[in-house]
């Protein structure tokens, strides 16, 4: 599962980067059409993949904590990984908000309510939150691992 969560993640940042780039050099209609339709598909693998992981830390957090509770281990397994994904969920969901900000300012800019700059300065903010989100998943899917591997060995 951890390695689904990662493939997934970095499908939607590189995706992601992709279509940032996209933007920049679109300069006929087709382009721009190519743009927001990867944008639309990469906005929606990058917030899927984030949100995934956050419940999947959340169900192994819990699985950890019910097992360190009923062998009689030390409560610091399962603090090592409650401590480890506290920053998942904090810039996870900022990621997540640039992320779907950018993608509805794009709206604004495709209907020319917007001027470009408004919808290019979130998306690169986007894109910045949502490799440090990575970052965080990785550390704190890391921690889960290891976590478990110890709490199994502690307890056969």
């Amino acid at each position: 599962m951890t390695a689904a969560l990662i493939t997934a993640t970095v499908l939607g940042i590189g995706g992601l980067a992709y279509t940032t780039v996209l933007g920049f050099l679109a300069s006929a209609p087709h382009q721009l059409s190519r743009h927001v339709t990867f944008a639309i598909f990469f906005t929606l693998i990058t917030l899927l993949a984030h949100s995934m992981t956050m419940f999947y830390l959340i169900g192994k957090g819990k699985a950890i904590r019910e097992a360190v509770t009923e062998g009689g281990l030390s409560d610091e397994l399962h603090l090592a990984v409650a401590r480890a994904r506290r920053p998942v969920f904090s810039i996870g969901t900022l990621a997540m908000g640039l992320t779907m900000l950018a993608a509805i300012l794009g709206g604004g800019v495709d209907t020319d309510v917007l001027p470009v700059v408004v919808h290019s300065m979130p998306a690169l903010a986007s894109l910045a939150a949502n490799l440090l989100a990575f970052r965080a998943e990785l550390t704190a899917l890391a921690t889960a691992a290891d976590s478990v591997t110890e709490v199994n060995r502690l307890l056969d």
